[in-house]
């Protein structure tokens, strides 16, 4: 009903998703009591979404677009994170508080990013790459601080280890991934290609395999998801894949986007209302232009540069983890990640309504704009 409510009234689908994850989650009239059961559901869309973004990634490709992306990046996340720390303690928080907020903020939201990215922009066009990369390199930094985080009040030592363990096992599973491709996937493929079922089975099975053995190793399950599709993109067959999972990531990333909207307690984000609407704005004003200036340093057309800042101009998931992480290591209090977790989700609908208004994406309202 809210979705369709929100296609009369020319408003972007996300936003009825999180309205409806608000009024229907633990803090609302509570028909969904468990926000944290169907965060870990929705997270088989991001995984989707992950898996679908590699199999259109050949990983010379790859190692082109990272390379080009990193500065910009890093040059980005200093300066968001140079925002969201000072005015963290501006507000009277602590000096921790300050720096999980500072770190939160750096981050662009993966699934907005790719979710408003047509089809045809994100396999053919310059933008497409240049807006996975970014959001890779942000990817493998929001893992390193989730480790930084999770480890705190841990021993120094225990932490070094942790991300060791990372720097080693990103490449040891590369290197596993595509071998057990070469000489185990692509043999039963060349096969048993007439048997759509199998392929679509085998695809699922291998996403999910690698996406856990990233999880056991110390990565994201995203980052596993995302090796997975590289290692298949070598193969023809990775297109049929791309087409045939594409529904079973549209019904999940449905409910990601709900359990946004269930695990935001509106009452206590009121009381907070003032620096969440400030770290907000600041956050929708100053995003696009800093990704547009250092795009356009590193030589990217103004259209181009422009168009990325404005799908890059939010908070992310990230964001959103990190806070949950950092209260539970007691190094945030609860005021502050009210502050995180409601002014990314007023970036995630304000950035959507940007792009889903400006820009072509599978969701827009005009005809003219409207990509799958």
């Amino acid at each position: 009903m809210l979705a369709t409510f929100a296609l009369y009234s020319r408003q972007p689908l996300l936003v009825a998703y999180i309205a409806i994850g608000c009024l229907l989650g633990p803090h609302g009239v509570a028909v969904v009591s468990d926000a944290q059961l169907l965060a870990e559901i929705a997270e088989f869309g991001i995984i989707f979404l992950l898996f679908l973004i590699g199999l259109d990634m050949q990983p010379s490709t790859l190692k082109t677009m990272l390379g080009k992306s990193l500065m910009t990046a890093l040059g980005t996340s200093a300066a968001f994170f140079a925002v969201g720390f000072g005015l963290t303690l501006a507000f009277g928080f602590s000096v921790a508080e300050a720096l999980v907020a500072g770190v939160a903020v750096t981050f662009s939201s993966t699934i907005l990013g790719v979710k408003l990215l047509p089809t045809t922009v994100l396999h053919h066009r310059h933008i497409g790459e240049i807006v996975v990369g970014l959001l890779l390199i942000q990817d493998v930094l929001a893992i390193v601080a989730l480790v930084l985080v999770a480890g705190y009040g841990g021993s120094l030592e225990a932490t070094l280890t942790s991300l060791g363990t990372i720097v080693i096992a990103f490449p040891a599973l590369a290197w596993a991934a595509f071998l057990v491709v070469r000489m185990v996937l692509l043999p039963l493929i060349a096969r048993f290609d007439a048997f759509h079922e199998f392929i679509f089975l085998l695809a699922i099975g291998w996403c999910f395999s690698v996406a856990f053995a990233a999880g056991a190793a110390g990565l994201s399950l995203e980052i596993g998801a995302f090796l997975a599709g590289v290692t298949l993109a070598i193969h023809p067959v990775s297109q049929y894949i791309a087409e045939s999972l594409r529904p079973i990531r549209d019904f999940f990333l449905v409910l990601f986007f709900f359990s946004v909207g269930a695990e935001l307690d509106i009452g206590a984000a009121l009381q907070m209302a003032v620096p969440i609407l400030l770290l907000a704005g600041l956050l929708i004003a100053l995003k696009p232009p800093t990704f547009a200036y250092l795009l356009r340093w590193q030589g990217e057309s103004k259209a181009d540069s422009w168009e990325t800042g404005f799908r890059l101009g939010q908070a992310s998931e990230f964001s959103l983890l990190l806070s949950y992480v950092a209260v539970g290591a007691g190094l945030i209090g609860t005021d502050a990640a009210y502050l995180i977790q409601g002014a990314t989700i007023l970036t995630l609908i304000a950035s959507s309504y940007l792009v889903v208004f400006r820009f072509p994406s599978p969701i827009a309202m005009s005809a003219d704009l409207r990509r799958d």
